[in-house]
C-alpha cells in the first residue's frame, strides 16, 4: 500500500470502500447524490443535536470539540480558527513538538499542501477572463507533445479537464519510484523534483480512462495531481513567468497574505510551526516530516501558508473579488467526484480547483484540503464565506481505519462550526 501523499483522498478510501464503508460517512452527508443542485434540500432534514441547540459556540465549547477531535482522530496536535462575520475563536489541542509539552502555535505556517491547486486554478482563471487563454484550450496547444505515450494525448485533453481532473491522467507521486518506508522518506526528503519529471512519471502509466467533454454532467474522475502540474507549466506558457511568481502578484501580494509562499528546494517553515510526524507502514515510530523539499508537489501542491491567509484568499475568491462573475461561476460549475474518493468525502462534487459538500443544516461548504505525511489541512466556507473554518493537524499513520476515522471526526467538526456559528449567528 502506499504512503499518504499529496493528496486529498485519503488511503483509507479504497478500502473503505471494498469493505463497503457506508457506516463510516459523516452525518453532514447525508443528502443523495443527484446533481450538482441536489443535497440542499435533502441534507437540511438531518441537522445535527449541535445545529438544533442554535445558541451558536463558544470559545470553551470549540476547545472541548476540539480536544475531543485530537483524540479521536489519534493526532499529536492540532489547530483550528472559526471565523463568523467579523468575529473569530480558535482552539488548539495536542503538542507543537513531540514530547515537549509545547502548546500548537496560533498563527502557524504550514503546508498548505493540495490547498495550492486553489491558487494555482484561480490564476488560470484570471487567464482565461483576460483572453489569454481558454479552458477548452488542448494541453498540446501550450505544451507540444508533453503528454503523450502510452495512449496520453495531450491533443485530447483540455485545460478544464486538468483543473477538474476529468483528464484522465494517472495520479503518480514521486513515492511510486522512490518507495514508502521511513527510510526512503529519510533518503528522499531534500530530492530537488522538476515538474517535468512528475509528469514524465504520470505517462509511464495509460490513462485511466478518456477525458471528458465538457458538457458531460457526470464524467470519469480521477484526482490527478500531474494535472495541476501541467497546469503550472501552461502558466508559465501564456505568461513567460513561473507559476509562483504570478500566484505572488496576482493574488498573495494583492490580499496582503504575508504568511503565503511558495518555497521552491528550501526545506524550511517559517516560524512559528508545529512539526509534522508520520508513522510509515512497517515502523513502530514516529518519524519527523517537517523539513523537507516539496518541489515534486509544485503547483499541485507546494504553497506554504497560515489559517488566516487561506481565511483571507478564500473569502476573497467566494465574494467576487480575485475573479469576474463569468469565470467564478466555472470555477464553482461541479461534478460528482470519484467513488473512491467519496468513500472519505462523502457527496462531493469538484468544480475548478475547488470542492463543495452539503451541511447538514442545508447548503454547502466550499474550499479544499491537502494531505502530506504527517500532515493535513482542511477548509470550509459558507456560500459567499461569511463563515469558514481552517483546521491543521499533524500525525498520521499508514493505517486506514485510523485514517478513515480521523477524517470523519474533521468533517463532522467542520459542519457544526459551519451551521452552528459563534455565539447564536445563524446560518
Amino acid at each position: 500500500m502506499k504512503r499518504p501523499r499529496l493528496r486529498l483522498v485519503t488511503a483509507a478510501a479504497v478500502t473503505a470502500a471494498l469493505l463497503g464503508g457506508a457506516a463510516a460517512v459523516p452525518a453532514a452527508a447525508t443528502a443523495t447524490k443527484s446533481g450538482p443542485a441536489s443535497s440542499a434540500t435533502d441534507s437540511a432534514s438531518s441537522a445535527s443535536s449541535a445545529t438544533s441547540a442554535g445558541h451558536g459556540l463558544t470559545e470553551a465549547e470549540l476547545r472541548r470539540a476540539v480536544a475531543r477531535t485530537l483524540e479521536d482522530a489519534g493526532f499529536i496536535g492540532i489547530t483550528v480558527e472559526v471565523r463568523d462575520g467579523h468575529r473569530r475563536i480558535h482552539a488548539r489541542a495536542g503538542e507543537a513538538e513531540r514530547d515537549t509539552g509545547r502548546p500548537m502555535p496560533y498563527g502557524a505556517h504550514y503546508r498548505a499542501a493540495s490547498v495550492t491547486k486553489s491558487f494555482v486554478a484561480t490564476v488560470v482563471l484570471q487567464l482565461v477572463a483576460e483572453g489569454r487563454l481558454s479552458l477548452s484550450d488542448p494541453v498540446d496547444k501550450w505544451l507540444p507533445g508533453v503528454v503523450s505515450g502510452n495512449g496520453n494525448d495531450g491533443r485530447r485533453i483540455t485545460v478544464r479537464n486538468l483543473l477538474q481532473h476529468t483528464s484522465g491522467i494517472h495520479n503518480y507521486a514521486y513515492s511510486d519510484d522512490t518507495g514508502d518506508s521511513a527510510a526512503d522518506f529519510e533518503r528522499t526528503r531534500f530530492d530537488h523534483v522538476s515538474p517535468e519529471r512528475v509528469v514524465a512519471g504520470a505517462m509511464k502509466h495509460r490513462p485511466d480512462f478518456p477525458p471528458a467533454p465538457a458538457d458531460d454532467p457526470e464524467p470519469d474522475w480521477n484526482y490527478s495531481n500531474p494535472g495541476y502540474v501541467l497546469a503550472g507549466m501552461i502558466i508559465q506558457k501564456v505568461t513567460g513567468r513561473a507559476w509562483p511568481e504570478e500566484v505572488r502578484d496576482r493574488i498573495i501580494r494583492p490580499l496582503g497574505l504575508t504568511g503565503t509562499s511558495e518555497p521552491g528546494d528550501d526545506p524550511r517553515i517559517k516560524a512559528p510551526y508545529a512539526h509534522t510526524y508520520q508513522r510509515f507502514p512497517g515502523s513502530g515510530s514516529w518519524t519527523d516530516t517537517t523539513l523537507r523539499n516539496v518541489s515534486w508537489g509544485g503547483a499541485a501542491g507546494s504553497i506554504i501558508s497560515t489559517d488566516r491567509d487561506l481565511d483571507r484568499f478564500y473569502t476573497a475568491l467566494l465574494s467576487g473579488r480575485l475573479l469576474p462573475p463569468a469565470q467564478l461561476a466555472e470555477m464553482r460549475r461541479t461534478v460528482p467526484v470519484g467513488p473512491d474518493f467519496e468513500v472519505a468525502f462523502p457527496h462531493a462534487q469538484y468544480g475548478l480547483g475547488m470542492m463543495r459538500q452539503p451541511l447538514s443544516c442545508g447548503g454547502h461548504r466550499w474550499g479544499h484540503g491537502g494531505d502530506l505525511e504527517g500532515a493535513t489541512v482542511r477548509t470550509g466556507f459558507t456560500e459567499g464565506g461569511r463563515r469558514s473554518v481552517t483546521i491543521s493537524s499533524s500525525g498520521k499513520t499508514a493505517d486506514d481505519e485510523q485514517l478513515l476515522r480521523a477524517e470523519r471526526v474533521m468533517q463532522s467538526l467542520m459542519d457544526r462550526v459551519l451551521c452552528e456559528g459563534i455565539g447564536g449567528r445563524k446560518l
